[in-house]
């Protein structure tokens, strides 16, 4: 354990966290975040044993109203579990302004996984 009382899990989680909120700070950055935005967007969601509200940036594709999130490393990450089975709602952050969906989690046979939303209408 380290001085400061985190375990290893607790400096990966911060070392993540770091990193998370330093995307999501240059997504906001004018040039530079008009470039990323076209293929990341931070996305929030309610945690399905927490209750809480979570937001972390994700890259995506869009085609339409169907938006396809890819998860890189998914055995490292947990978000994505969220909407395992029949799906859950979820927010995107979108460059043009949020967006709700419905999104449910696929894993295939070699362990990849993708989360599928699909994104309600406009209001």
């Amino acid at each position: 354990m380290s001085s400061n009382g985190l375990g290893a899990n607790g400096l990966v989680k911060g070392l993540v966290r770091g990193f998370n909120n330093g995307v999501v700070a240059l997504m906001r950055v004018p040039v530079l975040g008009e470039r990323l935005r076209g293929s990341m967007a931070e996305i929030s969601y309610v945690g399905r044993r927490s209750g809480k509200t979570f937001r972390t940036p994700i890259a995506y594709r869009r085609t339409g109203e169907d938006v396809v999130i890819g998860v890189a490393m998914p055995d490292k990450k947990s978000w994505w579990r969220n909407f395992l089975g029949e799906g859950a709602p979820i927010t995107l952050h979108l460059s043009g302004g949020d967006r709700t969906g419905h999104a449910v989690t696929t894993r295939d046979e070699n362990g990849a996984v993708t989360v599928n939303v699909h994104l309600d209408q406009p209001a």
